[in-house]
């Protein structure tokens, strides 16, 4: 499964506004319910912020991952934010994230979740690849970094 299939242009936040945990997780869940209808934004903000409460899903080199299973969902989706500015995400490597990808799936996908997961895992391992989508200047460019980055494997 590619990134692109599950993520649209759409569902990227090219400059996110908040400063902490909560509030870029709340910034990115209100933007996958306004284009999905089927996303219970309240359910998905607590989903998520339990998950984070087991351990950061902050990775280090400025990336975090999100991600949650949710009662109802029909798809997986993901959305993509940037921070230019870091969120304090209390990340393995304790620096701030810059860069996010939100994982939402429906409760009985843990094959799929974790395909999707591993594929976001390896594209951003590349120092290019981060670069490259903290330099872009539009969502569309970013969409397009991505696109082109996901098409390489």
């Amino acid at each position: 499964m590619k990134l692109v299939d599950v993520l649209n242009q759409d569902c990227i936040i090219a400059n996110l506004k908040g400063s902490e945990k909560r509030e870029v997780l709340e910034e990115m869940v209100e933007e996958l319910s306004f284009k999905f209808g089927d996303v219970d934004r309240e359910k998905l903000l607590e989903v998520l912020l339990e998950r984070e409460k087991l351990g950061s899903t902050g990775i280090g080199y400025g990336v975090a991952i999100p991600h949650a299973r949710l009662k109802g969902l029909n798809s997986i989706i993901v959305s993509f934010g940037r921070s230019l500015k870091g969120v304090e995400f209390q990340t393995m490597d304790e620096r701030p994230a810059h860069l996010f990808f939100l994982i939402a799936a429906p409760e009985d996908s843990t094959a799929t979740h974790l395909k999707i997961l591993a594929r976001i895992s390896r594209l951003l391992k590349d120092v290019v690849f981060r670069k490259r989508l903290m330099e872009a200047s539009t969502q569309e460019e970013i969409y397009n970094i991505i696109v082109e980055e996901d098409g390489k494997f």
